[in-house]
């Protein structure tokens, strides 16, 4: 059977630094056997086809394909159709009323857990707000994610210790669904 998933790529093609085309991504995808191979944007979001592994095995031979290939390490979370859609599904904020530049999800590769945000004052961040989803954040940010005192907060190194962590906008995390969906 074969699934189709997205591969969002943390911190490439950022202010010049791990530099990846996303034409060499798909070409790499493309080369570990996967089908219907696409990319969106140029910040790290590739879609594909594939009948083997799952999202964890999937992940980790990208990012060791991509370090092979490229000589950096990239962190790498694989999710497939119906997990993205459920997130898109699930939003706990009002997305239809809102530009694509106030809402935000941040994927993990793992739970995160509500325990480790409870030192978050978060009456100190309003109207600014977060909510818990399925090894998810769901970030409100009215002034956009470059003016976030709380996004500022939550990427606190020790808020993510021993996760995969990537954020991407509510433009980006309903396309990825769509596109995933055939």
């Amino acid at each position: 059977m074969t699934t189709t998933y997205a591969a969002l790529l943390r911190g490439i093609n950022v202010g010049g630094n791990k530099k990846l085309p996303m034409a060499e991504l798909r070409t790499l995808l493309e080369g570990l056997g996967h089908d219907d191979v696409r990319t969106y944007l140029q910040s790290g979001q590739a879609v594909f086809a594939s009948g083997h592994g799952d999202e964890e095995s999937l992940a980790a031979e990208l990012a060791q394909a991509i370090e092979k290939r490229f000589g950096f390490t990239v962190d790498v979370i694989v999710r497939d159709h119906a997990y993205l859609k459920a997130i898109a599904d699930n939003c706990p904020f009002p997305a239809a009323e809102l530009e694509g530049k106030q809402l935000h999800v941040t994927y993990y590769s793992a739970e995160p857990g509500e325990d480790r945000f409870a030192e978050v004052d978060r009456s100190a961040y309003l109207p600014e707000e977060f909510r818990l989803g399925d090894r998810a954040l769901y970030l409100y940010a009215p002034d956009g994610l470059g003016r976030s005192k709380l996004a500022v907060g939550l990427s606190r190194p020790r808020l993510n210790k021993g996760l995969i962590a990537t954020t991407r906008n509510w433009n980006t995390v309903v396309k990825l669904a769509e596109m995933t969906g055939g």
